[in-house]
């Protein structure tokens, strides 16, 4: 009975997903349409269309165990952090400016901005080369976290898991475009909503409450490990400036990520940006903070790291804790994890598709491009990506090459490192130059995968990828106007016409 009724909530789940994408259709007809839902889409829709892009098993599973193992409850304030940096900062800077300057553009991809905005061909090719290269780790990820929950309820071998959820997300995906995308990432997000709050509540019960399972938590010491009594409860936690790092890189990193950014290209106006805003904010905090303060009690469950490890390691933290829960809660964790997932997998696989479609193959390596063979090849190439992304997923398991949070750590650290210094002073400084964004592309992506490779000729802070990662990040901040200052400055009436698209703006705000 307990599995009929888990079984019963999926398939009603993944029938309104592919019945959702069936119906959106009709907004997929051409690539502007498949790729932005034509520019029109609504502040709720794209606020839980960031939010869930943002947050998946990754957090839930992979980071929500893996930080709120090592820092305690004090984890929560990478869960703030996502909400004040990661959303509400995010769309305040970045939300209005992206939306007129890549309309005024006409770019509906990161790359395309940085060609137009650069005039500079050779710039739009590198970004999407990064793009597709550095999105497949992240999206291995995804499947990681979720086969291990659904190991936990049914038994099901990894492979069956991650293909089952590759082909359903793709399914839909393929038929209605961006729009079926964000109207199944509002479904799932309020699943989200709901389902983390209802979880929370259950795994404290099991505790004998909040109160008690914070005295609990407060009583652990591990000698071995630095950590004494009290520091898991402490406001800090042991490791404030591991802690630092984790804020760094999953809060600031949205503002570089292509996935990410895409959002605010397709909001149908600028007023909607502020109602998105507050509405992405407030998932934010809930969602975030809500896993990684469920993690942050996971040494009442493995107090030290022997214990830990003998269970299977950090990915295996949150579930053995959801492993006690009713059929219905452990149903409803499933269907929490599957949207977080599907909806965060989709808008990678969009992006990936549209980009190497748009910015790769389109007058490069197919010159003439019907706007038909550009939407069939998009299609195409979800499914070619969903299908790599599928073996990486498989072989990453098979072979143990890496945790979820390193996986996503290295795909972060360089997409969000290359990208985010240049796009936010692209919106703000006419200065930026061509140059500068050539050597924040290549630090970035040079340093990550140094990193990976050669990590013990790192200094010990920088060996971990998130910080690495969050390194790269601020690093850019410096590096795109030091060189910009150094090098050869734009051209003045290019740059005069890009920038023309704020004054216009305002003056129809009038």
């Amino acid at each position: 009975m307990d599995l009929a009724i888990i079984i019963i909530m999926l398939i009603v789940f993944f029938g309104a997903m592919i019945g959702i994408g069936l119906v959106c259709r009709k907004k997929a007809t051409d690539v502007n349409g498949f790729v932005l839902g034509g520019r029109s889409v609504g502040p709720w829709l794209t606020a839980f269309a960031y939010g869930t892009s943002y947050f998946s098993a990754v957090v839930f599973v992979g980071y929500a165990g893996q930080f709120g193992w090592k820092f305690g409850i004090s984890s929560a304030w990478a869960g703030i952090g996502n909400a004040i940096i990661g959303s509400l900062l995010a769309w305040l800077i970045l939300g209005r400016r992206t939306r007129v300057m890549s309309q005024h553009l006409a770019s509906a991809t990161m790359p395309q901005f940085f060609e137009r905005r650069f005039n500079s061909k050779p710039l739009k090719l590198a970004a999407s080369a990064l793009i597709f290269i550095f999105l497949i780790p992240y999206t291995a990820s995804l499947y990681n976290g979720l086969s291990r929950l659904f190991g936990m309820a049914f038994d099901i071998d990894y492979s069956v898991c991650v293909i089952v959820m590759a082909v359903l997300t793709a399914l839909y995906v393929i038929a209605g475009g961006y729009m079926a995308t964000a109207v199944n990432d509002f479904i799932q997000g309020i699943v989200m909503l709901v389902g983390i709050v209802a979880v929370i509540i259950a795994v404290l019960n099991q505790q004998g409450g909040l109160t008690e399972a914070i005295e609990k938590l407060g009583h652990i010491s591990v000698p071995g490990e630095n950590i004494e009594a009290g520091a898991l409860t402490s406001l800090f936690g042991p490791d404030p400036s591991g802690l630092m790092g984790v804020v760094l890189l999953t809060s600031l990193g949205t503002w570089g990520l292509p996935q990410m950014v895409q959002k605010f290209y397709a909001i149908k106006s600028e007023k909607a940006i502020t109602k998105g805003m507050i509405i992405s904010s407030v998932f934010a905090l809930v969602v975030a903070g809500g896993c990684y303060f469920l993690g942050g009690f996971g040494r009442l469950y493995f107090p030290s790291t022997e214990a830990m490890q003998t269970a299977g390691g950090f990915d295996n933290i949150i579930p053995t804790m959801l492993s006690g829960l009713p059929a219905i809660l452990i149903g409803i964790v499933l269907v929490l994890v599957l949207s977080a997932s599907m909806s965060t997998l989709s808008s990678l696989v969009m992006t990936s598709s549209s980009t190497l479609t748009l910015d790769f193959i389109k007058g490069t390596v197919v010159k003439d491009m019907t706007e038909k063979k550009q939407l069939l090849l998009i299609r195409i190439l979800i499914a070619v990506f969903v299908a790599i992304s599928v073996v990486i997923a498989i072989v990453q398991h098979t072979m143990g090459l890496a945790f979820i949070a390193q996986l996503m750590g290295i795909s972060w650290g360089a997409l969000a490192g290359a990208f985010l210094a240049p796009f936010l002073y692209s919106l703000y400084w006419k200065r930026v130059s061509n140059a500068s964004v050539w050597v924040c592309f290549l630090f970035s992506t040079l340093f990550m995968v140094c990193n990976m490779l050669f990590k013990s000729v790192f200094p010990p802070l920088l060996q971990s990828p998130i910080n690495a990662g969050a390194f790269c990040m601020l690093a850019g901040l410096v590096i795109v106007p030091i060189v910009s200052l150094l090098t050869k400055a734009p051209d003045r009436t290019h740059i005069d016409n890009v920038f023309s698209c704020y004054r216009k703006s305002k003056e129809e705000e009038k």
